[in-house]
């Protein structure tokens, strides 16, 4: 199998097919982020020969997969065209699959129409997960997200106009110190207007590499405490009213809940208002200044 650097899957997607389809991210931007640092270029397609012989492999061993998740920062970004080519040899080989998922920006939804999105859903690609991270737009444009919060509004309601299903990545902490409940809240007003069907919350973890760390030494910005972290997680749990499964999968989130918005809200804050009340802050922050990698 090909694969190139460190491969990042959603956590839900751990049951899934993982074919190498593109390395890197092409917006490659955002201040916070190191998770592709350790590839000597910003993106590159895989050659479809390599794909080819990677389902070919995976089909030796997992003759029934019924989904393939593709891997890389946002796959999702290539043409239409080339999106199609590579769902059309994932049936060759798996002609049981039922969808193929992979990371995206919004960004790249704004470059399909309607009409494409409708050819890729009816070829399979469903559950695209976006690393939306936050609809406080003050937070977008300081991290350098590269779109706004009506950008994903307009561009979700595309995917749901063909029925194709989304999921999104919140970062607890990106909206900075005294401003996490402000940027909860202006997520959840987003949110609240679509159908994502999971919304997995990860907290921000600050890397000497990034070029948010750097803000910090020049002053630029400054991190919220760990308590801080769970009591924006709290108000984005209580401001959501979209029926979706929640949870804070990953290792980034030492405390970690885990439910349905409409059935167990309640229950979920509850256990983030004793763990404000309980944790101690240093023990937390350990906890994240000792976490070598995401």
């Amino acid at each position: 199998m090909h694969y190139t650097g460190t491969i990042w899957r959603p956590p839900y997607e751990a049951y899934s097919l993982l074919i190498q389809v593109t390395a890197g991210c092409t917006h490659h931007s955002c201040k916070f982020c190191t998770l592709y640092e350790d590839l000597p270029f910003k993106f590159r397609m895989s050659p479809l020969e390599e794909v080819k012989s990677d389902l070919k492999e995976a089909n030796h061993y997992y003759k029934d997969a019924d989904r393939v998740f593709f891997t890389g920062a946002n796959p999702f970004v290539l043409s239409v065209d080339k999106l199609k080519t590579l769902a059309k040899m994932v049936h060759e080989y798996f002609p049981n699959c039922q969808s193929i998922g992979c990371f995206a920006r919004i960004t790249d939804v704004s470059q399909k129409s309607v009409k494409d999105l409708q050819e890729l859903k009816d070829l399979g690609y469903d559950g695209i997960t976006f690393g939306i991270e936050t609809g406080d737009d003050e937070a977008l444009v300081f991290m350098k997200k590269g779109y706004l919060s009506k950008d994903i509004i307009e561009q979700c309601k595309k995917l749901e106009e063909v029925d194709m299903s989304y999921n999104f990545f919140y970062l607890t902490g990106i909206s900075g110190s005294g401003r996490g409940e402000i940027g909860a809240k202006a997520t959840a007003e987003i949110f609240n207007q679509l159908h994502p069907q999971i919304i997995d919350a990860s907290m921000l973890t600050i890397y000497p590499t990034s070029q948010l760390f750097q803000e910090i030494q020049a002053g630029n910005w400054k991190e919220e405490t760990e308590i801080e972290k769970l009591q924006e997680l709290k108000t984005l749990i209580q401001s959501l009213t979209v029926n979706a499964r929640f949870a804070t999968d990953g290792a980034s989130n030492l405390i970690q809940v885990r439910g349905n918005l409409k059935t167990d809200k309640q229950k979920m804050v509850h256990f983030l208002e004793q763990q404000i009340h309980n944790q101690d802050e240093a023990y937390l922050r350990q906890y994240r200044e000792n976490l070598p990698h995401l």
